[in-house]
C-alpha cells in the first residue's frame, strides 16, 4: 500500500487556488500529516518590476515589492487555510518562493521530499500557458512522484451542441 505522509498544494492564489485547496483536503483527509502550501513570486514579475525601476528609481523598488508580494502572499494564504479548517493534526508549511514557477515546484518536491503534488489545471496566466505549454502539464510531465490536476468542471464540461 501506498502512504502519502506529505503532500505539495501549489497556490497560485487565482480561482483555481480555492478549488486546489478543497481537493487537497478532501483527498489527504486523515492520510497525510503534512501539507506543504507553496506560491511562487514569478521571476517573470520580479524582472518586470525591476525594468520599471530603472523608469521611476524613487518609486519603484524590487526589495520593497518583493517584501510586500511576501506579506501579501502570506496573508492570503493564511486566509485560505482558516477558511478551509484544516485539522489540527496535519501540520501546515507555507513556502513563498521566487523565481520560474515550474522549477520551484520541482526543487520544493525534492527539498520536502513529498509524496504528491496537487495543482490547479488553470492559474493566472490562462493565455500563456495556452501558447507555451502550462505550469501544471510540465509538472505533470516532470515531477517524480504522483500529480493530482485539479479542473473546473463548469469549463471542461463537453457542449451540448455536439
Amino acid at each position: 500500500m501506498i502512504t502519502i505522509k506529505k503532500a505539495l498544494v501549489c497556490i497560485d492564489l487565482s480561482d483555481y487556488s480555492e478549488m486546489t485547496m478543497e481537493y487537497a483536503l478532501s483527498l489527504t483527509s486523515g492520510n497525510v500529516s503534512e501539507l506543504v502550501l507553496l506560491n511562487v513570486i514569478n521571476s517573470r514579475d520580479i524582472e518586470a518590476v525591476k525594468s520599471a525601476s530603472h523608469y521611476y528609481p524613487g518609486e519603484i523598488n524590487v526589495e520593497h515589492f518583493l517584501k510586500e508580494a511576501r506579506a501579501d502572499r502570506q496573508k492570503l494564504v493564511n486566509e485560505m487555510i482558516k477558511r478551509y479548517s484544516v485539522p489540527e493534526t496535519v501540520k501546515v508549511t507555507i513556502l513563498i518562493r521566487e523565481g520560474n514557477p515550474f522549477n520551484e515546484i520541482l526543487t520544493t518536491i525534492k527539498e520536502e521530499e513529498t509524496d504528491l503534488v496537487i495543482i490547479g489545471n488553470k492559474g493566472k496566466n490562462n493565455v500563456v500557458g495556452t501558447l507555451l505549454g502550462s505550469i501544471a502539464e510540465k509538472v505533470l510531465r516532470h515531477s517524480p512522484v504522483t500529480v493530482i490536476s485539479v479542473r473546473d468542471r463548469t469549463q471542461f464540461g463537453r457542449r451540448k451542441d455536439r
